[in-house]
């Protein structure tokens, strides 16, 4: 089973020709983002803070999907501040779902490892150092944030929505057993080729498609670390969870049940 416990030996890792440094590795930051004018730039210096202080070699790719509130022009103003070889906007014309925004990312990310996460402040970047670690420790093909597991938990929702984020992973666990504790979290690290090994066997949009990127991995034999998480529920713009999402999601979950 893909997960941290999975007793895969670790790929060895290349060669380099003598004579040569081992290449430094790289960290391509996709930020999928629609209606998140306050939150980008705040996301944004906190990701070149946790870069810079570690020392970590990285880039930050902002794909918008034409959000009508401004988005992009401020996304081309941080480009301006940080330098084109740190952000990159890499826009869209509308919003295409985001599988394809991290396609569309990946063709302009340098990197040999990819972060995903989300641009409105609820994935805090001050845990990616961790996940960099606990990827080289188990030489990990993927390195999830977990809500559930560890001292990781969730601050800012109501009730309501704690019993629907909690319904919806316990009822994937008995379903699927994927081999990781957190199926619906959007903040991970990817070695580049697995992520695109994966996007290309997703069929999944919406909430579904990162639940389906962690069933795919086990199936592929990827191996899958954890690192507890604190996520916060957004300060600023709205939650783009609705009934329809719910609903998407439960068809989905059945349609991975009946296919994997």
């Amino acid at each position: 089973m893909a997960s941290e416990e999975a007793s895969r030996s670790p790929r060895r890792s290349r060669r380099e020709p003598e004579g040569r440094a081992p290449r430094q590795d790289k960290y391509s930051v996709l930020l999928p983002t629609y209606n998140e004018r306050e939150n980008l730039p705040l996301i944004v210096w906190l990701l070149v803070k946790s870069f810079s202080e570690s020392g970590i070699n990285y880039e930050i790719i902002i794909i918008d999907d034409g959000s009508p509130d401004g988005t992009r022009d401020v996304a081309e103003q941080l480009e301006k501040i940080y330098g084109s070889d740190k952000i990159l906007l890499r826009p869209r014309e509308k919003k295409l779902g985001l599988g394809t925004a991290y396609i569309h990312g990946m063709k302009h990310a340098t990197g040999n490892y990819i972060i995903i996460m989300d641009a409105d402040l609820s994935h805090h970047p001050k845990f990616i150092p961790e996940f960099i670690r606990k990827q080289k420790e188990g030489n990990f093909d993927i390195v999830s944030g977990t809500r559930y597991k560890g001292n990781g938990g969730v601050y800012g929702w109501d009730l309501k929505r704690k019993i629907i984020s909690r319904g919806a992973n316990f009822i994937t666990q008995i379903l699927l057993r994927p081999g990781a504790s957190d199926l619906t979290g959007s903040f991970r690290l990817y070695r580049k080729e697995v992520l695109q090994k994966l996007i290309e066997k997703c069929v999944s949009k919406g909430y579904v498609f990162q639940m389906e990127m962690i069933v795919r991995a086990r199936q592929l034999n990827y191996t899958i670390g954890e690192v507890p998480i604190s996520f916060v529920d957004r300060v600023y713009g709205e939650s783009k969870l609705g009934g329809n999402e719910i609903v998407s999601f439960l068809k989905g979950l059945l349609t991975l049940f009946a296919t994997t």
